[in-house]
């Protein structure tokens, strides 16, 4: 684990040293201009992004939803007329013999 550590700090203070190099050799003029830049386009998109999500709320909600009746239960035994007859009804007793 404390390897793992500790190459992620390298590549991090690696990843640090470059930037440096890299933004150091830019004019402040132009380091303000690549900020402004980056601003814009990140500012826009997060515009974009947020316009665009609010008006898609419940647009496509309908057509995936799909309401479909309740149909009725097939009710339990053949005889649905003569079931309510307790005589009828074998498991109350009424045996033949």
């Amino acid at each position: 684990m404390e390897r793992k550590r500790n190459y992620i700090g390298k590549v991090r203070d690696w990843a640090d040293d470059r930037l440096r190099r890299m933004c150091g050799r830019i004019t402040p003029g132009k380091r303000l201009a690549v900020i402004l830049v980056m601003f814009f386009f990140f500012g826009g998109l997060s515009i974009y992004i947020t316009v665009s999500s609010i008006y898609n709320i419940g647009k496509r909600d309908g057509r995936r939803l799909q309401i479909e009746h309740i149909k009725q239960l097939p009710l339990q035994g053949n005889d649905t007329i003569n079931s309510i007859n307790p005589l009828n009804r074998p498991e109350y007793g009424s045996t033949e013999e």
